[in-house]
């Protein structure tokens, strides 16, 4: 049996997707925090895990290494609400196998958990026709990320106010 780790701070969604994917074939463990997952993937050595993006204030690329270090072998997917070209290629940069965006159904979640890495070549040459609010909201992600989701420091660096900033964060790209 396939061991799932699933690391997701909303614990509504965890226990959702633990349901899910218990009733097909995995053995789930749900945890909400950085050291709640490290201390699970020791434990368990799961050989799939579902990885949110956000983790209350910390940023879950910031995992993909040390659970990639400790399990070499696992699929790790990552699955975040506020999907982007940057975070898709830092995370498979990272080690990540897969990059998903939320809300997604069962199917595409054993889909992912299941199939081969993603090339980075092939997201990054992606034929994308991007609108003005897509490249901006793109290059938004990109500078956040290269802060480690610092808002106030992004802010700083893209010369925007910081509630602007927020702002244009929590909307979903055109």
């Amino acid at each position: 049996m396939n061991k799932l780790l699933i690391i997701e701070d909303d614990t509504s969604l965890a226990l959702i997707l633990q349901r899910r994917l218990s009733s097909h074939g995995f053995e789930v463990q749900a945890c909400h925090d950085r050291t709640q997952a490290l201390l699970l993937a020791r434990q368990h050595c799961p050989s799939h895990i579902l990885l949110d993006m956000k983790l209350e204030e910390e940023n879950g690329l910031n995992l993909i290494q040390p659970l990639r270090a400790m399990l070499p072998k696992a699929k790790i997917v990552l699955l975040t609400g506020f999907a982007s070209i940057a975070t898709a290629v830092e995370a498979i940069r990272l080690g990540a196998d897969n990059y998903l965006a939320k809300p997604a159904d069962t199917q595409t979640l054993l889909m992912a958990l299941n199939e081969q890495k993603v090339d980075v070549d092939e997201l990054v040459n992606e034929d994308v026709t991007m609108n003005p609010k897509r490249l901006e909201w793109e290059h938004i992600h990109q500078v956040l990320n290269a802060n480690d989701g610092n808002v106030s420091a992004t802010a700083r660096q893209l010369g925007m106010h910081r509630r602007t900033l927020q702002r244009k964060l929590a909307k979903k790209p055109s």
